[in-house]
């Protein structure tokens, strides 16, 4: 059976669907962009980055059960990232208080620099991939998927 296209959304969730498609596809297109950068520039993949920069937040370290928690991916796609991170001295690993259990993470120098790199050139893109979007716009356009954000975040 092949489908034929979606009737157009009417009714009162209307502009609500249209807001999620165009969220949704501004997303998707700015997110493979930066992968295909990240890629060819440094060599390394936008989850990494995502991982570097959480450690980067947290100078002191963070639990690997936090980092997924943050990151809102589970435990052992965390792991090898870290394991892959840590190989190449970006990353380090520690016990906490001695428990085999749980391992804290934290970048090395060596990683908090590469990471300050990255993240600069990941800062123009992102200001060459939204560069019609006025600092107004921006502000409020966050503002309003900041208070969005507290409608939804912490259901389980």
């Amino acid at each position: 059976m092949v489908a034929g296209p979606l009737p157009a959304p009417s009714g009162l969730g209307k502009d609500r669907l249209r807001l999620w498609i165009r969220l949704l596809r501004a997303s998707r297109t700015i997110e493979a962009e930066l992968r295909e950068r990240l890629k060819k520039d440094f060599n390394t993949t936008l989850p990494r980055f995502d991982v570097m920069a959480a450690l980067y937040r947290v100078p002191e370290g963070m639990l690997m059960s936090d980092l997924s928690r943050f990151l809102l991916v589970s435990n052992g796609n965390v792991t090898g990232i870290v394991d892959r991170l840590v190989s190449e001295g970006l990353v380090a690993r520690a016990r906490r208080n001695g428990d085999r259990r749980t391992s804290m993470v934290r970048l090395t120098e060596e990683g908090t620099q590469a990471f300050a790199t990255i993240a600069s050139a990941h800062e123009g893109w992102i200001g060459e991939l939204l560069g019609k979007v006025s600092e107004d716009d921006a502000r409020r356009l966050t503002g309003m998927l900041t208070s969005f954000r507290s409608n939804w975040e912490g259901r389980e």
